[in-house]
């Protein structure tokens, strides 16, 4: 055999070689994006919204019975229903006609599709909504959720021992869990929503528990009713930061302000008080905080724990997001970090 009809079967045989190189790269290339597709479909998507007619709203709430309300605060009046072609109870907030007729010429429905993109353990999903002259209607997830309000301030009277009747007060550790939880939450909306959502008014009335003591952060994104209404009445007053009414470029709600809600819903959980409008309680605990006094602060409902020291750490971030100013006020990813580190102690 000749040194050229060697030469031209060492080349076929390369080329056969490469041939099949490449159809191997071409099969993988297609089994993995098979695969990759079929991964997707299986995950599970937070669907957009459902419009609701107002006849729908109507009937699921008995012609908006008041048997059914089970909450009312400053925005609306809050019905327990079953929606038409629904299994579940659901929590339909009807937001006042006041607050309507200062906003008739918001993006209502586009605000609700956007709201409802959120999608969190720590967060109350928006299922729907519904729109019509003078209405505005919030559909939401209700599971028999009682508010951090109701455990920590409507419920005064019950010790929570056995036979009392009552629901039992929260425990340390279910408040340093409703504490992370509630932080988580508000990480989402800020940190992976995209646009970012900042709730507005972090309190213990927009603070649901649900069955399993899991925080779950409700109402939020729904300040923009407010825009055109007194603040003031409205129930932001000790929950927002001085800089929210100081008439600058960074005046309002923003990621800050809630920052500084979510330090004042921790002296409540630490101390059992319940916030005013005058910022009394700010004002009462920081010098307690910082002088230690913490026989003082802590709320004497509960005995001590036999470690103080998560409480005291807990007492310290909430100082971080109160006592400063915005600029000097820790993110919530920082705060965030610390109170998941605190959970996770408890384990």
């Amino acid at each position: 055999m000749s040194g050229g009809e060697i030469i031209i079967i060492y080349n076929v045989i390369l080329a056969i070689v490469a041939i099949i190189i490449i159809c191997l790269v071409i099969l993988l290339f297609i089994c993995c994006k098979k695969k990759s597709i079929k991964a997707e479909e299986t995950l599970p998507t937070k669907q957009i919204a459902c419009s609701y007619s107002l006849m729908d709203i109507h009937g699921a709430t008995d012609g908006f019975n008041y048997r059914r309300i089970i909450g009312q605060g400053r925005i609306g009046s809050v019905y327990v229903g079953i929606l038409p072609n629904g299994d579940q109870q659901v929590a339909i907030k009807r937001i006042h006609p006041r607050l309507v007729l200062s906003n008739a010429g918001f993006g209502f429905t586009s605000m609700m599709k956007w709201l409802s993109l959120a999608y969190h353990p720590n967060v109350v999903p928006i299922l729907g909504f519904s729109e019509a002259p003078g209405e505005r209607i919030v559909v939401t997830e209700f599971g028999g959720m009682l508010s951090l309000d109701f455990y920590l301030h409507q419920n005064r009277d019950h010790d929570g021992g056995a036979g009392s009747g009552g629901t039992s007060l929260l425990d340390w550790n279910c408040r340093l869990r409703v504490a992370a939880g509630t932080a988580r939450g508000i990480e989402y909306l800020h940190e992976v929503m995209t646009p970012h959502i900042v709730h507005g008014c972090i309190k213990p009335s927009n603070i649901l528990i649900d069955v399993k003591f899991c925080a779950r952060v409700c109402d939020y994104g729904l300040y923009f009713f407010l825009t055109c209404y007194d603040k003031r009445q409205l129930g932001l007053m000790g929950y927002v930061d001085d800089e929210y009414w100081i008439g600058n470029e960074k005046r309002g709600c923003s990621k800050e302000s809630d920052v500084y809600g979510l330090g004042v819903v921790l002296l409540e959980l630490l101390s059992g008080r319940k916030c005013d409008q005058e910022s009394l309680l700010v004002k009462w605990a920081l010098p307690l905080i910082k002088e230690m006094k913490f026989g003082e602060f802590l709320d004497n409902r509960l005995m001590l724990p036999s470690d103080i020291r998560p409480l005291v750490r807990l007492s310290k971030v909430a100082l971080a997001c109160v006592g400063n100013s915005r600029k000097s006020r820790p993110s919530i990813v920082q705060v965030a970090n610390i109170l998941n580190s605190l959970e996770v102690g408890l384990l």
